[in-house]
């Protein structure tokens, strides 16, 4: 997949294109990518994503602005898997903010894309003051010779696939609901990165994994499988939080492996998170951190007795 930061002034390829924040890649997006793939195919053109950096609420309001799924590569990854062809960076800024919806049809989608045929999901809006929408691309593609489709709302249980509920899921700890949205478990890549080596100094030596964002969608104490050590995942206890015990303040992700010794400094792994354990907690020695972390450790054994890591 061709990964481009800016969108050229004339196209040299047609494309049939989508829009969107695509933050987690859950199963709508993941139908959505298929339907793109298969119109794609048809029409003989590259199946191309757009989307933005930072995300347009980030933009606007970051305090408020909801919290990351995921990185821009693991989003890239996936995008990749599903097929896509090509996908559009835009650094969202001050000027595209500004831009009339016409103008972003005629300038992005019609000369830099050269777009065939665009696929939406049902609540996309865009342009200053969010004033286009399916009705404003209808029109304009009519206009320009490209064809517009919405992608209607997959439901899960009765509850609507989104981004926002793969949150809140997450911020409840219901890892399998949030499985169940994703296609997938949950998971964070990272580079493992030196430490103050405390884990150490209680027998349970840790993997520091460096966080992209300082707003995790999820804090707690977690049994998780770890990919990038070995053939086959390794099973492990993960903390993702502040580390309050320590004196800690920014989010960071520390993982003990069960049966692992050797070191990792500098790999790129991939945590899974498969159960919570507990939410974090403060203690108030070392030593009492200590022996729950030997109790995180049994409650851990015995959940992967029960649920077997699959090679």
């Amino acid at each position: 997949m061709q990964v481009l930061r800016r969108i050229p002034e004339r196209a040299t390829q047609p494309s049939v294109l989508s829009i969107g924040n695509f933050d987690g890649v859950h199963r709508g997006h993941q139908g959505l990518l298929d339907l793109l793939v298969e119109r794609a195919r048809a029409l003989d053109a590259a199946a191309t994503v757009l989307t933005f950096e930072p995300h347009p609420r980030e933009y606007f309001s970051p305090e408020t602005a909801p919290t990351r799924l995921a990185s821009m590569r693991d989003k890239l990854l996936q995008l990749a898997a599903h097929g896509v062809d090509r996908a559009y960076v835009c650094r969202f800024d001050a000027g595209l903010a500004a831009m009339s919806a016409e103008d972003f049809v005629e300038n992005m989608l019609v000369r830099g894309l050269d777009v065939r045929h665009l696929i939406i999901g049902d609540d996309f809006r865009f342009g200053a003051r969010r004033q286009g929408d399916f009705a404003l691309l209808q029109r304009e593609g009519a206009r320009a010779g490209f064809g517009v489709e919405a992608m209607p709302t997959l439901e899960h249980d009765g509850v609507r696939v989104s981004s926002s509920a793969v949150r809140a899921a997450l911020a409840d700890g219901a890892l399998d609901r949030a499985a169940e949205l994703l296609g997938r478990p949950y998971s964070i890549a990272g580079r493992v990165v030196a430490g103050k080596q405390l884990g150490r100094s209680i027998a349970y030596p840790t993997a520091n994994i460096a966080l992209r964002h300082r707003r995790p969608a999820l804090t707690g104490v977690f049994a998780v499988a770890v990919e990038g050590l070995a053939p086959a995942p390794v099973a492990g206890i993960a903390n993702l939080g502040s580390r309050p015990t320590v004196g800690g303040q920014c989010p960071n992700l520390e993982v003990h492996m069960l049966d692992w010794s050797a070191e990792c400094y500098g790999a790129h792994l991939r945590v899974h998170f498969l159960h919570k354990l507990r939410d974090e907690a403060r203690y108030d020695s070392l030593d009492a951190l200590k022996q729950q972390i030997r109790r995180d450790e049994a409650a851990a054994r015995a959940w992967f007795a029960d649920h077997p890591l699959q090679d």
